[in-house]
Parts: C-alpha cells; sequence; structure tokens
C-alpha cells in the first residue's frame, strides 16, 4: 500500500491519474470555504484538469474549514501534502482513480481566524469560493431575509471580534483589502441552491451593512457575486470506498472522494480581478445562468421527487432499483418530456432529449447508491421550489399538470408515515410533525394536504389542480403506487 503525497505520487501505478505539472510551480490564487466531497469531485478537479493542460497555474486552492469539525479534514489533508484520490464510480462497476492536486493548503478558522482573514486580504487571492451548503448562508427559511439574531453573527459584529462565521472572515477581509488599496476579490458560490451568487450578495452584504454602512455600501457597489449551476452526485465517502480504493488501486487515502461520471458547471462571466479559464475545460461560462439552472431544478431535481415517493412507497430504497424500472422510467421521461419542458427556455448548447435521457441513466447508475429516503428528506423545501413552479407555468399556458399534481399526492401519502408494506415511514422534514398531522387526514379530508396555503398557495382552489390531485391521491389508498403510475403512463 502506497502512502499518497508528494513523495510517493511517482510510485502509484500506471492505472491512476495523477498530476502532469509541477506543483512546487503552483501559486495561490482561491480560498475556498467549505472543503467537502463536492467541492474536491467538481471545482477542484476542474482546476486539476486546467493545470493538466499548463494553465491556471496561478489559480491554487487554499481551504479553509470553518465549523469545529472540519479539525479532521485539515490533518487528513495535511498529512497527505492536501493530495486526495477522486474515484469515479461507472455503472458498469469499473473505478476510474484521479490523484488532484490543485489544493495547496488548509486553514482550520477556528484555530486560527487570523491568519484566515490575512489570507483572503493578500492580493493574490482574486477569488473566495463557498460550498457552505444552504444552511450556511444565515437566511430566515420563510421571510428569507439574513439572521442577525444568530449568536455566532453577534459575536462576529462586536467591535475587535475574531471572527467564527463565513461572514465576518469575509467581510473581516475585504475591508482590509478596501483599507489597503487592494482590488476586492470575487466571491463564488458553488453551492446547489437556485441563485447562489444572489443569495450569497445579500446575506454577505447585509452583514458587511450590520457592522459598517460605508463598508456595506462598498461591498454591495464593488464585489461580484456570480451565480452559477453546479451538479455532480457525490456520495459520502464510505469505509468500504477507503478500502476499495487501497485494495484495487493500491493506494493508502484517509479521506478520498467518489462520484458519478458526469459533471456539469455553468458559470455566470463576472469576475473583478480575472478568473481561471474553465470553458477550457466544459464549464460553460454564460451571461445568465438562469435557463440552465431552471433546466437542472425543473428535470433533474423535480425528477428525483418523482421518484422518491413513488419508489418508496412501492417498495423500493435506492433510486437506481426504481429508476431500472421500466414504468419508472416511462413515468419520469413522460413528466420531463411532457410537463417540465415546456415551462423552459431555449438553451444554447443543451440538446433536451440527450439530457433527459442522462438523467435517466444517472439516476439507475447502481454505483452510486443514492438512497430514497435521502430524495424523500426535507420535501417541504424542495416540492415548492421545484415541482410547483412547473404547475403553475403549465397551469397558465393549459399545459398538462397529471404527474404533477400525482407527484404531489405521493408526497402527501409518503406524509402519512406507513408505506404500502405496512412499514413505519422516518419522515425528514423540517415541519415534519405539521405535515404529518395534516397527512393524518387525508381520507377523510382528501384535500387537505394541499389546503396548506404556506407550502401550496391557492392551488387547492383551482379545479384542473384539484381533480388531478384528489384522482392520483384516491388511487394511491386504493390501488397503490404502482397501479397509479400505470394508469398515468397510459394517459
Amino acid at each position: 500500500m502506497i502512502h499518497l503525497d508528494n513523495a510517493h505520487l511517482e510510485s502509484l501505478g500506471a492505472d491512476i491519474a495523477t498530476p502532469d505539472y509541477d506543483r512546487k510551480a503552483v501559486t495561490e490564487g482561491i480560498v475556498h470555504i467549505g472543503v467537502g466531497g463536492f467541492h474536491r469531485a467538481h471545482q477542484a478537479m476542474y482546476l486539476d484538469a486546467l493545470m493538466n493542460r499548463g494553465e491556471a497555474l496561478d489559480w491554487g486552492i487554499v481551504g479553509v474549514g470553518v465549523m469545529p469539525g472540519d479539525r479532521r479534514m485539515k490533518e487528513v489533508l495535511a498529512a497527505q501534502d492536501h493530495l486526495y484520490t477522486l474515484v469515479m464510480k461507472h455503472p458498469d462497476g469499473r473505478r476510474e482513480a484521479r490523484v488532484i492536486g490543485a489544493m495547496l493548503d488548509y486553514l482550520f478558522a477556528p484555530e486560527d481566524p487570523e491568519a484566515v482573514v490575512e489570507r483572503m486580504a493578500d492580493p493574490a487571492i482574486r477569488i473566495v469560493s463557498l460550498t457552505v451548503t444552504e444552511g450556511g448562508y444565515n437566511f430566515h427559511p420563510v421571510s428569507g431575509e439574513f439572521d442577525l439574531d444568530n449568536p455566532d453573527v453577534q459575536h462576529d459584529l462586536a467591535p475587535e471580534a475574531a471572527p467564527k462565521t463565513s461572514f465576518g472572515l469575509v467581510v473581516e477581509a475585504l475591508r482590509r483589502r478596501r483599507e489597503r488599496g487592494i482590488t476586492p476579490f470575487t466571491v463564488m458560490s458553488c453551492d446547489n441552491i437556485q441563485g447562489n451568487g444572489d443569495v450569497a450578495r445579500k446575506m454577505f452584504t447585509a452583514f458587511a451593512h450590520a457592522r459598517d454602512a460605508e463598508l456595506g455600501a462598498w461591498v454591495e457597489a464593488e464585489v461580484p457575486f456570480p451565480n452559477s449551476m453546479v451538479d455532480r452526485i457525490t456520495p459520502v465517502t464510505t469505509p468500504e470506498d477507503i478500502a476499495e480504493l487501497g485494495s484495487q488501486f493500491g493506494i493508502e487515502d484517509a479521506w478520498p472522494v467518489v462520484c458519478e461520471p458526469f459533471t456539469q458547471w455553468v458559470l455566470e462571466d463576472r469576475f473583478v480581478d480575472g478568473r481561471p479559464a474553465f470553458e477550457q475545460v466544459g464549464v460553460q461560462v454564460v451571461e445568465d445562468v438562469e435557463p440552465y439552472e431552471l433546466m437542472k431544478l425543473r428535470l433533474l431535481n423535480a425528477s428525483h421527487q418523482a421518484l422518491a415517493y413513488f419508489g418508496y412507497l412501492a417498495g423500493y430504497r435506492y433510486a437506481h432499483e426504481a429508476s431500472a424500472d421500466p414504468l419508472f422510467e416511462t413515468f419520469l421521461l413522460d413528466y420531463m418530456t411532457q410537463e417540465a419542458t415546456p415551462t423552459l427556455a431555449p438553451l444554447p448548447g443543451v440538446d433536451l432529449d440527450d439530457y433527459r435521457r442522462t438523467l435517466i441513466a444517472r439516476f439507475a447508475n447502481p454505483e452510486v447508491k443514492d438512497t430514497l429516503a435521502r430524495l424523500c428528506a426535507e420535501s417541504s423545501d424542495r416540492i415548492p421550489k421545484w415541482m410547483l413552479p412547473v404547475v403553475r407555468a403549465q397551469l397558465d399556458t393549459g399545459g398538462d399538470i397529471h404527474r404533477c399534481a400525482a407527484v404531489v399526492a405521493s408526497w402527501a401519502r409518503y406524509a402519512e408515515g406507513v408505506d404500502e408494506q405496512g412499514e413505519a415511514i422516518t419522515v425528514v422534514d423540517r415541519l415534519k410533525d405539521e405535515l404529518m398531522a395534516i397527512a393524518a387526514k387525508n381520507r377523510d379530508h382528501p384535500t387537505v394536504f394541499i389546503e396548506n396555503r404556506e407550502l401550496f398557495g391557492d392551488l387547492a382552489e383551482n379545479a384542473r389542480f384539484r381533480e388531478a390531485y384528489l384522482a392520483a391521491l384516491d388511487s394511491l389508498h386504493r390501488l397503490g403506487s404502482r397501479a397509479t403510475l400505470e394508469a398515468l403512463v397510459k394517459d
């Protein structure tokens, strides 16, 4: 077994791709906050690909961990000279291993916040990127406004405080750059949330304004926050993944990353002080990300919901199992083609028929092992954002909504908390208690679930939607999920 570090790179097997560039020649250009599996399978991978072409050698990454649990990432990466293995899991069982060398350093903010701030204040750093998850943006779930009452935010707003949050760290670094006459950096969100750049702009400028009105105005006017659409299924690394990497490739890597072969990144071209030539390695650099984002939300994300509840109720537990079922495949393709696609604007450079087929193939990849329980989680956040906009757009134009309505009905049936085999369902949702209490009344009061105006607005009052929803819910109760889908694909 070969320990992964700089000294042993040349000792790795020929079946493992390693950096083609001299890592000693790479200099820092990006600070990335929130180094998890997705960042290492996505943004860092694209930079490594650029470096392998002899490009972007001045865009090396400095990782930053803000959460207490990030200490282990620091320790693991430091022991491996910040190298790690990316393993692509192909549907046929083949594994493709590649060592990524784009990361040069990793700082643990709770241990030394001053070091993080000063690194970001360095003129060499021209981009600060983020994968901090939706919760890391600190907005209120109902109002969408920045939560100034967060205790860590309150701490960071105190005079001379050592920052604890990404907001405190980033804004203090920007303050120092402004004070020193240094061009600000671009803040580039790579999180899987709609309008991620717009969300980042709103939250970071809100913090900056709360700290100092003049500083807030400067951040708002001078710092770009480009939007991006990111896509790659990256499961949590398991002990089995680590063991398999060792047995198949002979690499001792304490924290490799596993992912599907597919990857996509659509990035708004809005930067203040340059950027890597991402377009050379397949990134779609565009003026407007929104059409591509809506494609993903309404085709990929909403299709996950179309698959999840029906599949779970029918007894499946993994996405690949349900996706490989011809009945589910037909239903998903019908939803995407007949209901979701008509709501999308033209997308330059995208073959939507190929994209839809690719989604089915991705869902059916047995090596990824994505659970339906994960896809069913937090539905009260997902369905209103991903599926209901399709419903409303189709209602406005007179388009078909039967499949969308059936997906909503399958969620209502799932929220009852028992599957068709009589097994208890563990519902995971911030509104779990409220939703399950409502769903318990489904049989006696069939429209009760969609009468929740916080989630559905006035959809219960729309006769077309209500009729389609009630028909699907009744069929789910009387005949079950499979018979319900069989009737839908025949329509």
